[in-house]
């Protein structure tokens, strides 16, 4: 299982991110709404403003302060 840095220390498998979207448009927002009424959200952005949502394979959203061109530039550097 590899593990893959969010921000603050947080880290998720990369095996289990489907997607990394950015969180301004419309259809983004109603998705994060919904799954915090679920109770399936995870807020890892320790306060600041949100700059990449993660969508996980178990139906979680993780709420991440990094940006998706980092997230993309770390897994890309570790290979």
């Amino acid at each position: 299982m590899k593990l893959i840095n969010i921000g603050f220390g947080n880290l998720v498998s990369e095996e289990r991110i489907v997607a990394v979207v950015s969180p301004d448009s419309a259809p983004i927002k109603r998705m994060v709404q919904e799954t915090r009424e679920r109770g399936m959200l995870i807020d890892a952005t320790y306060g600041r403003k949100t700059a990449s949502i993660f969508i996980m394979d178990s139906d979680h959203v993780i709420l991440s302060a990094l940006s998706p061109e980092k997230f993309g530039f770390r897994t890309a550097g570790e290979e």
